[in-house]
């Protein structure tokens, strides 16, 4: 078994390759006793290895797993994802603000003068609230529509 309707579940090269642009992005040790699964969207998922003992030929599924990342152009985290990293990164997180962090919830862009480039953890308190990317003095907001909170509150 290695598909699961549109989910392919990655050998150990390539998920040491998705550990790997993780480890470097955020200095995040990921233990390597999960499995990851990929849809034809770059989307990555993560599950426990006790998937692989399950035969899906006879059963109709979707998805397997937590969405984590897409993988298009470099390692872009969900929220859940951020979630799971957050705690473990060493490097590559922003701590916002109560006013900017509820911007960023609405899927506003925040403005940014810092050093740190490319895909950032965002941090609120003890939070991890997904995950944008710093460009042209601004942190871009993937925050899913369905997911942001209500621009009046």
């Amino acid at each position: 078994m290695n598909q699961i309707s549109h989910q392919k579940i990655l050998n150990k090269k390539e998920s040491k390759e998705i550990l790997k642009a993780i480890k470097d992005q955020w200095g995040a040790d990921l233990k390597d006793d999960y499995v990851f699964l990929k849809n034809d969207k770059e989307r990555v998922s993560i599950a426990n290895r006790d998937i692989e003992k399950i035969d899906f030929e006879r059963l109709k599924v979707n998805s397997v797993g937590v969405y984590i990342c897409e993988t298009q152009n470099g390692i872009r985290l969900s929220i859940e994802g951020s979630q799971l990293i957050g705690p473990l990164a060493t490097k590559n997180v922003l701590k916002l603000e109560d006013k900017p962090a509820r911007d960023w919830l609405k899927g506003i862009d925040i403005e940014y003068k810092g050093e740190l480039r490319g895909f950032l953890i965002i941090q609120h308190n003890d939070d991890f609230l997904g995950c944008g990317k710093a460009v042209d003095g601004k942190i871009l907001n993937h925050v899913p529509k369905t997911r942001r909170i209500n621009a009046s509150d």
